[in-house]
């Protein structure tokens, strides 16, 4: 279990909260995260419905569930949404997520909408209290058709979803990629294969370009840092993935 603050300050935190356990999604960790402004939450990815339970309870160490201003979904997966009803039932907060997948949400026993906001196309940003914000940034197709990322001009971390996540090895429990090179073997064949295009992964580097990045913080596996920020961008800016390696229907081009 993670509670790894990336930015800590008296007024403003970005906390690492929780990691799945390796053996409950196939053994793919999954990070969820908190921004805490205050005495004001937002909880990003909450996470399935099997570890919702161990990230209460690091919630917990920093904010109570009724000062969640905002629970944010980068997308629509299980290991995302899979907890979202019991997090319904013990706060109060809206629930961002792309306006795409609004109608697909009730199928993970969610009665009610009421609480929810579809984020448009092009992002938004979200005033969740007095000097907090966060960014909505489009990062549509990576993979997800309808994926958003969360940006914190304060704390300059870029919560990215799936776009930078990593399959790493038993035993491999480092917090942070600090050698770029030496992680692109756990990166690489899931971008090839999950991402859509390079026109996609293109556009998105191009947008995120202008922000101010100190940390791109993935769902899946360690946390980007220094130089591995822009190396990551570089590299992902240029990668061939989805349909650029389609030769057919069912068959992809190997890339060597």
């Amino acid at each position: 279990m993670r509670n790894i603050p990336l930015f800590n300050t008296d007024d403003h935190k970005f906390i690492l909260l929780n990691e799945s356990e390796p053996g409950e999604e196939d053994g793919i960790r999954s990070n969820q995260y908190l921004v805490v402004h205050g005495d004001d939450g937002v909880l990003l990815d909450p996470g399935g419905f099997g570890v919702m339970p161990r990230v209460l309870s690091e919630l917990l160490r920093y904010v109570s569930p009724d000062r969640l201003k905002a629970i944010m979904l980068s997308h629509q997966d299980p290991d995302i949404v899979g907890g979202l009803a019991t997090w319904l039932e013990i706060s109060e907060a809206p629930v961002y997520v792309s306006s795409i997948w609004m109608r697909f949400l009730p199928h993970y026993g969610i009665s009610s909408m009421r609480r929810f906001i579809g984020v448009p196309d092009e992002g938004m940003q979200v005033e969740l209290a007095e000097g907090f914000r966060l960014d909505l940034v489009p990062a549509h197709f990576l993979h997800s058709e309808g994926q958003i990322n969360v940006y914190d001009p304060i704390s300059k971390v870029l919560f990215t979803g799936d776009i930078g996540a990593a399959m790493m090895p038993d035993g491999e429990d480092e917090p942070y990629v600090d050698d770029f090179a030496a992680h692109l073997p756990y990166i690489e064949g899931f971008h090839r294969r999950y991402m859509a295009s390079n026109k996609a992964a293109r556009l998105w580097v191009e947008a995120v370009s202008q922000l101010d990045i100190d940390f791109i913080a993935p769902q899946h596996g360690p946390i980007y840092r220094g130089a591995a920020v822009p190396a990551f961008l570089d590299w992902f800016r240029n990668l061939e993935c989805g349909v650029d390696l389609m030769v057919e229907a069912g068959r992809f081009r190997r890339v060597p």
